[in-house]
């Protein structure tokens, strides 16, 4: 069995199988550019939002420590001048008066009294810090005394100490719930500017997209771009495009006049010659190879004046033993070139008679000039062929010398012509560049390598007919 190098997949004379992995290879499913653009600009938003919370929660700190702590020592100051100049029985009223309407409760501070200061976050420590600047070293600022939460201020009134009870809230941050209908609002709005963003910057490159596959695909009249497009970057880039659309539609244009021309014209000259082949050649054997020549010109010719048309590949269902029989008729019987075959029978594959014939032709001809074997001067060709699951894989291979390794890929490229040390033959170069896209044309696939025993090898993968 030989081993093959630098191909895509194998068709083994005797195993006929394929590497699974290339020939399944799909590109990978990535992030589409919209998804890609919302995302980064969901993170930078994000971003933003977090640091502008984390910039106002700082800078909000010290202004309402200093705030909180003026009104809570305005408040200390007002009850401790009011209960001084107040006597035993309106201090009574006075305390009664504050805990009704203010919410301010006064109380005397004992001895035995536990509290907790306060001093839970960096509010509450600044807040605390200010009221002893104020009202003295020995204010105490507590949030809970004697198991009774609040905010409690201890202070003292010609020495004797008394505890003022009042709303924590006077203190406090803005609520969680607050600050979570901010932020949840925040967040939607960036969600939604992002999606627009994304789906404006998204819009001309999904149109452009659209129109370039439609080019691609030779409908040159539904890629046209709007042209009045307000972005002048996008509309620069439609101009362009719909002006190389109208290029290329002309170029195919005259390609398909010109091929129809050539073919028109070719027509003539071929009846003549195989009405003058009828009279003239005596040879029946001879006779029949030239009549079959003819007839694959002009089967060529027609498949031309089919390009000259739309929609011109129609796949058919192809008896791939009966191409390979009529290209190994039209080879001739030279005794120098030894050709063995080993086809499945009744193989059939979709694609288009002529195209598939000239793929033979041009296979069998390039390994007949550049095959031949250095030492004995013969041409050996093998050909095999085999039904797997539903591809029919193909190997043609000679058993000259090869090609260089790193020129393999360049074999099918028009013009290129291969190691001139494989034979003193000349060529065009362009009969596997013909097989290449014949192939690609019909759905299949092609590719060359070297054989590890000498020689050239051509795999084919067609589509099986049903």
């Amino acid at each position: 069995m030989d081993s093959e190098s630098r191909v895509p997949f194998e068709t083994e004379p005797a195993a006929l199988e394929t590497a699974p992995a290339p020939l399944e290879m799909r590109p990978t499913r990535g992030v589409s550019l919209f998804w890609r653009t919302f995302f980064f600009l969901t993170l930078l938003l994000t971003g933003c939002i977090i640091a502008w919370l984390q910039t106002f929660r700082a800078l909000e700190y010290e202004p309402r420590a200093l705030q909180s702590a003026q009104q809570l020592a305005s408040l200390v100051n007002l009850s401790r001048a009011a209960l001084i100049h107040s006597d035993s029985i309106a201090r009574v009223s006075l305390i009664k008066t504050l805990a009704a309407e203010e919410g301010l409760r006064i109380a005397p501070r004992e001895p035995n009294d536990t509290f907790q200061h306060y001093d839970t976050d960096l509010l509450s420590r600044n807040v605390a810090g200010q009221l002893q600047a104020r009202l003295g070293p020995d204010t105490v600022v507590a949030r809970e005394v004697n198991g009774q939460a609040g905010l409690w201020i201890g202070f003292s009134i010609d020495g004797d100490p008394y505890w003022l009870l009042t709303d924590p809230s006077r203190i406090g941050p803005v609520a969680g719930t607050t600050w979570l209908i901010w932020l949840g609002t925040a967040a939607l709005l960036s969600l939604a500017g992002a999606a627009l963003i994304a789906r404006l910057i998204n819009r001309p490159l999904k149109k452009l997209s659209f129109a370039a596959s439609r080019v691609r695909e030779g409908d040159f009249n539904a890629s046209q771009l709007n042209e009045t497009v307000a972005t002048s970057e996008i509309r620069e880039v439609n101009i362009g495009f719909n002006r190389m659309a109208q290029r290329l539609s002309k170029i195919e244009q005259d390609r398909a006049l010109m091929l129809a021309g050539i073919s028109h014209d070719l027509r003539t000259p071929l009846a003549r010659l195989r009405l003058e082949t009828e009279m003239s050649v005596a040879d029946p054997m001879a006779r029949e190879h030239m009549s079959a020549d003819i007839e694959q010109v002009t089967a060529i010719i027609d498949k031309f004046l089919d390009y000259a048309r739309p929609d011109h590949m129609k796949p058919e269902d192809v008896s791939l033993n009966d191409v390979v029989e009529t290209a190994l008729f039209a080879l001739g019987d030279d005794p120098k070139t030894l050709i063995k075959t080993r086809l499945e029978p009744e193989l059939r594959v979709l694609g288009d008679p002529v195209e598939l014939q000239r793929v033979f032709n041009n296979l069998l001809e390039n390994a007949s000039r550049y095959g031949r074997d250095p030492d004995t001067g013969v041409v050996r060709i093998d050909i095999a062929a085999k039904a797997k699951d539903d591809a029919v894989l193909i190997k043609l291979r000679d058993h000259g010398r090869g090609v260089r390794p790193e020129m393999l890929e360049q074999l099918t490229q028009p013009f290129f012509r291969g190691d001139a040390a494989r034979s003193d033959a000349t060529g065009t170069g362009l009969g596997l560049a013909i097989v290449e896209r014949a192939i690609t044309r019909m759905g299949g696939r092609f590719a060359l390598a070297n054989s590890s025993t000498g020689g050239l090898a051509a795999h084919m993968k067609l589509r099986r007919a049903p």
